[in-house]
């Protein structure tokens, strides 16, 4: 299913209200989302046909319209029941939910305020983001010459569209490179995120060591992974990290809806282990998403 193009699958999808089949969930060249970004969106997974920390997506969703200034016309009820209909609509056992909002064509030029809101849901089975047979023993990342905003230049804490434009440069230029991701610094040079999430490293002594999350989003993933490290009684430290400081990590995972829990074996010149801590913090994410544990 993965090779087929995400225009041309079948079934259903979520649009404006109304359940429409996938080829005809379409929206003019000419809309505001397209040309100046004004759109947000969430990404879910699905484990044994239920959505994980669905409200807390969709709280999110709704926060991320409102630093955009987007007026939903839906309430928060209502989206988490549209994602649970798609998913049975759609038979989804273990995949990805898409919820997005955008400002549509009725006018095309900064300024929108007339425009109208649309709302669309797709989902579909999905497995692993990265190559199981990477993750067993780490992916390798880059650091990118991109580096975060400073947070008064962007709606940092969003999950809106035009965030995304650096990620999409830094990871193609990581692939090119022969890597599988790559790592991003912030406007200080600090140690961010991936492209696409965030980044645990461990030391010497077993503690966990993750970024602030002040100029990227603390990802729902991220909050669980310290839950579950916490309730391990392993430390976990939240701090500014600066690159060279990585030399004296010996391990380093990532964290993300779409990622779940990656173990990392390299970082440009920095090299971890894949070791016990983290391999059992995999299991216990594993049983946490599947309810093969309490919450």
């Amino acid at each position: 299913m993965e090779s087929v193009p995400y225009d041309k699958r079948s079934g259903k999808i979520w649009f404006n209200g109304k359940t429409v089949d996938w080829a005809n969930a379409n929206i003019h060249v000419l809309n505001h989302g397209l040309h100046y970004a004004s759109c947000v969106f969430e990404g879910e997974r699905v484990y044994d046909g239920e959505i994980f920390k669905l409200e807390e997506h969709t709280a999110r969703l709704f926060y991320s319209a409102k630093r955009m200034g987007i007026l939903v016309p839906y309430t928060e009820e209502e989206i988490n029941e549209a994602c649970k209909k798609i998913v049975n609509v759609q038979k989804v056992k273990n995949g990805y939910v898409r919820p997005l909002i955008w400002r549509g064509s009725e006018m095309m030029a900064i300024s929108a305020q007339k425009n109208k809101i649309h709302v669309a849901i797709a989902t579909w089975e999905w497995g692993s983001y990265f190559d199981p047979k990477l993750k067993l023993k780490g992916i390798k990342l880059n650091i990118s010459n991109w580096r975060r905003p400073a947070p008064n230049t962007i709606p940092w804490d969003t999950k809106a569209a035009g965030l995304y434009m650096i990620c999409t440069l830094s990871k193609h230029e990581a692939e090119a490179q022969g890597y599988t991701d790559s790592l991003m610094l912030d406007h200080n040079g600090n140690v961010a995120e991936a492209t696409g999430a965030n980044v645990f490293f461990k030391d010497k002594s077993g503690q966990l060591i993750t970024p602030t999350p002040d100029s990227f989003l603390d990802g729902i993933t991220r909050r669980e992974v310290i839950k579950l490290a916490k309730a391990k009684g392993i430390k976990v430290i939240e701090k500014k990290i600066k690159p060279e400081e990585m030399r004296d990590f010996t391990g380093c995972f990532l964290t993300g809806t779409a990622a779940e829990i990656t173990p990392v074996a390299q970082i440009q010149d920095y090299n971890f282990t894949v070791c016990n801590i983290i391999s059992s913090l995999v299991e216990d994410y594993q049983n946490l998403v599947r309810k093969k544990t309490a919450a």
